[in-house]
């Protein structure tokens, strides 16, 4: 490896590193706090972003499963060909965008709203429409993106995986859940032996 890569891969630790510790600035405590409440009352959770936030909103779905919060990824192409029939009222989206621009997330926004589903947006751009549309609005803070033309999805992605990962966190606690409703659910792999173990 060139000493110019191996600085970069250094670099790229400082830099996710860095932005994590910063997200706490950005904390709303009461929007989170909304959310999490959102969340905590839903029947059902929908999930919708595109390229690296959708990838992201996948393992929030999956996240939310582990703790019996039923949801599922709503593809954005699939949405607008019925998809959407999954989300009735009372439950709640999370849209996720960087720049809260997505158009392909628009027209999922107005089906959102026409079914009287709840919206979440985790955005970095707080003007943006995602945000204006959302009954809750998550900032998302990045400082930059780990490669040398600040345009791949590295430290956005991280700062996504973060929320969504506070958000669990603090589900867990609002919930009460058990780890031997998890061990129910999850007896597959190391972690199921474990959790299994007598």
């Amino acid at each position: 490896m060139k000493p110019e890569s191996l600085k970069a891969v250094k670099e790229a630790y400082a830099i996710e590193a860095e932005c994590i510790t910063k997200m706490l600035d950005y904390l709303d405590e009461e929007a989170f706090s909304k959310a999490v409440e959102l969340l905590k009352n839903a029947p059902r959770i929908g999930a919708s972003g595109c390229g690296h936030s959708g990838i992201i909103c996948q393992h929030f779905a999956h996240l939310m499963c582990c703790i019996e919060r039923p949801t599922r990824f709503i593809s954005p192409a699939e949405a607008v060909h019925g998809a959407t029939g999954y989300l009735q009222e009372g439950d709640v989206c999370v849209f996720a965008s960087r720049g809260g621009k997505t158009k392909e997330l628009l027209p999922i926004v107005d089906i959102c709203k026409a079914k009287g589903v709840k919206i979440i947006t985790i955005t970095e751009n707080m003007e943006s429409p995602l945000a204006q549309q959302a009954d809750v609005v998550l900032k998302q803070y990045v400082n930059r993106e780990t490669d040398k033309y600040n345009s791949q999805g590295t430290t956005s992605t991280t700062a996504l995986c973060m929320i969504i990962h506070a958000l669990q966190t603090a589900l867990i606690e609002e919930t009460d859940y058990k780890n031997e409703q998890f061990a129910l659910i999850h007896p597959g792999g190391a972690v199921g032996e474990r959790l299994n173990k007598k």
